[in-house]
C-alpha cells in the first residue's frame, strides 16, 4: 500500500490561478523524481464548523479557498528519497520563491495506508 504525504492550505482566491500552475510545476517535478501521484483539490463544499473544519484548521478568511493535496510513494524510505531530491531540485527553489499562499498556515503530514477498497 503507498505511503502518503498530506496537505491542507488556504490559498487567497485572487491567486488560485498562480497556485494552480505552481502546483502543475511542482507535480512535474515530484513525478520525475519518483512520486507515484500528486493530486490537488480546490475546496468547494468545506463549511466552517463550529469547532473543527478544514478552514479551521488552516485559518482560511473569508476570501480565500481551502486545498486539499496528496502525494503518494511506494513507501516511506522512497518518499525520503524522492523528497530529497525535490528538494535539491532548482526547479522547486525557483518557483517557491513567490508563494501564492501562506506556508505558515499549510497543515502536512506523512501517512501509512492500511486500507484500500
Amino acid at each position: 500500500m503507498p505511503y502518503v504525504d498530506g496537505f491542507v492550505l488556504a490559498v487567497p482566491r485572487r491567486n488560485i490561478e498562480a497556485y494552480q500552475a505552481m502546483a502543475r510545476h511542482a507535480g512535474q517535478i515530484w513525478k520525475e523524481h519518483g512520486a507515484l501521484s500528486f493530486v490537488e483539490c480546490i475546496g468547494d463544499d468545506t463549511p466552517y464548523g463550529e469547532l473543527t473544519s478544514f478552514p479551521r484548521a488552516v485559518q482560511a478568511t473569508d476570501d480565500e479557498v481551502v486545498v486539499f493535496s496528496w502525494i503518494t510513494y511506494e513507501s516511506r524510505e522512497q518518499r525520503d528519497a524522492v523528497n530529497a531530491k525535490v528538494m535539491a531540485d532548482p526547479r522547486l527553489k525557483d518557483s517557491m520563491k513567490d508563494m501564492p499562499f501562506d506556508g505558515k498556515r499549510m497543515i502536512y503530514g506523512g501517512f501509512q495506508s492500511f486500507l484500500e477498497l
